[in-house]
């Protein structure tokens, strides 16, 4: 399978103007706008809401994640549970979290030195805290892509394929993710770049997101992508963190799949087929929860959690003066 490397900064014409998802408003005053696309599938996986362009091709980022996890479980590394949801993860950097990550690499002999992701601190900023005042260091176990990194190397291990250059995009592990992602996409991978954690990066639209997220929620019990569904759905603490938005969601909306990708991307698939998939135009995380709770809004729910996600508030002198707040 060959695969296209990014070379050009824009995959949209420069003339496409995406719309406004979101204002910020402090103190009853518009100080800015975020612009995005977003998708919306219904339980027939046909586009109900379109808004900006969902067919040219992103980069998913951690969105991409079940579908690497489908990928190790392909190459035949049998994960449950927690362990395969921190295979999906874009962890907190929690205590929870680290300790499962070194245990893993212990169970497939590997050490921490081979993780390719870089050494970084604790995703979550409170973690972050109480991570520095403990005298501790940037380290690869804690990188927030290290669950991925730690299942990438245990599958390469047990098909005997080479280690050092298992973040290669022509490794067969890799081509196998990529595989995957244009099955369960239903289009190809339009280039493949590097994400931050320096893995291969698939870039798809927000359409073949959303339909990925769709397929996994729908796959048969048993396939890999059921399988990294339903971990993903009973321990969402470990796909994100104790403080997250995936993790409330997947809690308090049984059967809900959702993972966030950074540059402000949102993937989320309902029990039921329904789907949704989007992306901030300008990577401001600050306004994925309220574009995500309007987007589930529309999609017909109506559940306490959304209020939870929505709100974004902005501080005036430590007090609350306005909001980041969807506008579609």
């Amino acid at each position: 399978m060959s695969v296209s490397s990014v070379s050009s900064a824009s995959s949209a014409p420069a003339s496409v103007t995406s719309p406004v998802l979101a204002e910020v408003v402090r103190s009853g005053f518009v100080e800015g706008r975020h612009r995005g696309s977003l998708v919306l599938l219904g339980t027939d996986g046909s586009v109900e809401l379109a808004l900006g362009d969902v067919t040219a091709p992103v980069f998913p980022r951690s969105a991409n994640k079940p579908m690497q996890a489908a990928g190790v479980l392909r190459a035949g590394l049998d994960l449950k549970g927690e362990r395969l949801a921190l295979a999906a993860a874009s962890h907190s950097g929690e205590t929870f979290h680290r300790d499962l990550v070194r245990t893993m690499l212990d169970e497939h002999g590997l050490s921490p030195e081979q993780l390719r992701c870089p050494p970084d601190l604790p995703l979550d900023p409170e973690e972050k805290e109480h991570y520095l005042a403990s005298g501790a260091v940037r380290d690869r176990v804690v990188m927030n892509c290290s669950g991925k990194h730690t299942a990438m190397l245990a599958a390469c291990a047990l098909r005997g394929w080479p280690l050092e250059s298992y973040l290669d995009p022509e490794h067969p592990l890799q081509q196998l993710i990529h595989k995957g992602v244009e099955e369960t996409a239903e289009e190809p991978v339009a280039a493949v770049g590097t994400d931050g954690c320096g893995a291969p990066l698939m870039a798809i639209s927000l359409t073949g997101l959303a339909r990925a997220f769709r397929a996994f929620v729908l796959a048969a019990p048993g396939t890999p992508e059921r399988r990294v569904a339903d971990a993903m759905r009973a321990h969402p603490e470990y796909v994100a963190g104790t403080r997250r938005i995936d993790t409330w969601l997947m809690r308090e909306l049984p059967g809900t799949l959702s993972k966030v990708g950074a540059e402000a991307v949102q993937a989320v698939a309902l029990p039921d087929g329904r789907a949704l998939a989007f992306k901030i135009e300008d990577g401001a995380t600050r306004a994925l929860g309220p574009v995500l709770a309007r987007a589930l809004a529309l999609a017909g729910l109506n559940a306490p959690v959304l209020d939870r996600i929505g709100h974004a508030p902005l501080l005036g002198g430590g007090q609350e003066v306005g909001e980041i707040r969807a506008v579609f």
